[in-house]
């Protein structure tokens, strides 16, 4: 049996891979999607179909059986992911139009970005200490994976690899490689520096016990001298939290949260924040605006004269 769509999906994916340079990860997340599109198609006819034969009505029916036990956010990602399809296909002449863009986007209540007081933010910092569990090498490796959590704003994934050659000490500066493998230039702030300093000359005792290998590229190890992964820096961001903050939920996103939240409460420009981040739209970033103006409102109802009601008569 012919299978336009299967074909047409299968070209789009090496589209995402290829020209897009998209992560595996999100290559995955878009098969994932427009798969569960193709088998509801598949289902609801006796013929092979192609891309050509989904119309509104079909993407409207599919959504509506999806919204019986998929939420308004998941639903949204995957209207998403069949419009990059058929924009895609669009552009290719393989369709007249897109059906998703006459579709409307369910309404999202976007959560705000979580983030840490600055004192708190101080405390996870130097939570990582001597101990019987961590050794000098890991509470140096530890500080480093924080500082640059937090100091430099990066995403656990950006983090996890990071290779030696892409610090440059003297500069002061991390070349990053972020989402759809675009690279960027980070500084290094002060703390950063010193604790990668701190690090350095200890990095060489995180090594295999037994074989003695060890990861010569990758800049934080494990004990075991393989490449610090990124579920490890999760548990290590959530014991700190704990200990220093008494958040066992803490997640390294919130330390890059918490990093742009500061940053602007410093009085650092969007766009600044937006290049050090890597955001490729601004609005993603203006988000933190929202943050800062709900501290501020909470400040000024607690410590502002007029936002406190009168008390007594007005005589």
């Amino acid at each position: 049996m012919d299978d336009k769509l299967a074909r047409a999906l299968s070209r789009f994916a090496e589209h995402l891979a290829g020209e897009r340079r998209a992560s595996a990860h999100t290559v995955q997340a878009y098969a994932s999607d427009l798969a569960q599109l193709s088998s509801f198609v598949r289902a609801k006819s006796k013929r092979a179909l192609g891309p050509e034969d989904i119309d509104k009505l079909t993407l409207r029916a599919w959504l509506g059986e999806l919204s019986r036990t998929r939420s308004p956010t998941s639903i949204a990602r995957k209207l998403a992911s069949v419009r990059a399809f058929f924009r895609y296909l669009a552009r290719e002449g393989e369709v007249r139009e897109n059906p998703a863009e006459l579709l409307a986007t369910p309404k999202v209540r976007r959560k705000l970005p979580a983030f840490l007081s600055v004192d708190a933010a101080a405390q996870v910092m130097d939570a990582p200490a001597p101990s019987a569990r961590t050794t000098p090498s890991e509470q140096a490796r530890d500080r480093l994976m924080l500082e640059l959590l937090y100091g430099s704003g990066l995403r656990v994934s950006e983090l996890s690899g990071l290779d030696l050659d892409a610090i440059f000490l003297e500069q002061g500066e991390i070349r990053v490689l972020g989402k759809g493998r675009k690279e960027r230039i980070v500084p290094l702030g002060s703390r950063a520096r010193a604790a990668l300093e701190a690090y350095l000359p200890l990095r060489p005792e995180l090594r295999h016990p037994k074989s003695d290998a060890q990861d010569p590229r990758a800049l934080l190890l494990t004990r075991r001298g393989t490449r610090l992964g990124v579920r490890r820096v999760q548990v290590l961001v959530q014991r700190y939290g704990a200990l220093a903050a008494g958040r066992p939920d803490l997640h390294p996103h919130a330390l890059r949260h918490t990093c742009a939240t500061h940053m602007l409460e410093g009085g650092a420009d969007l766009r600044a924040i937006q290049e050090m981040l890597g955001h490729s739209s601004l609005s993603t970033t203006q988000r933190y605006t929202h943050v800062s103006l709900d501290q501020l409102l909470g400040v000024y109802d607690r410590a502002h004269p007029l936002a406190k009601k009168k008390r007594g008569s007005d005589g």
